[in-house]
């Protein structure tokens, strides 16, 4: 059944305001905590990366991560708008892109 949606319009949006000094170190210990643990249990992790600002902090938990276990946590852009966090071994894609020929 198709219905017709009348006097329907989108929404204009709304800028998102930035977050505080206390909201954004609150924010990565959650990220550092999370994902520590998916990469901890999986070896690897990913999360959305919607704007240059999420990139940088996920770069900057992976740098933290690092720190902490003393072994590098690789990042690594999935599409326009996910990055993944690996470690060492985890992070070798097996599959090859076809060639063109």
């Amino acid at each position: 059944m198709t219905r017709d949606l009348y006097n329907v319009r989108p929404r204009p949006t709304e800028a998102a305001a930035p977050l505080t000094d206390e909201e954004e170190q609150r924010f990565r210990a959650v990220l550092f905590s999370e994902l520590g643990n998916e990469i901890a249990d999986h070896g690897s992790a990913r999360f959305p990366a919607y704007t240059p600002e999420d990139r940088r902090r996920l770069v900057d938990v992976a740098h933290r991560l690092t720190a902490h276990w003393g072994r590098q946590v690789f990042v690594e852009a999935e599409d326009l708008t996910r990055l993944r966090l690996y470690l060492a071994g985890h992070g070798e894609r097996t599959q090859t892109l076809p060639t063109c020929t």
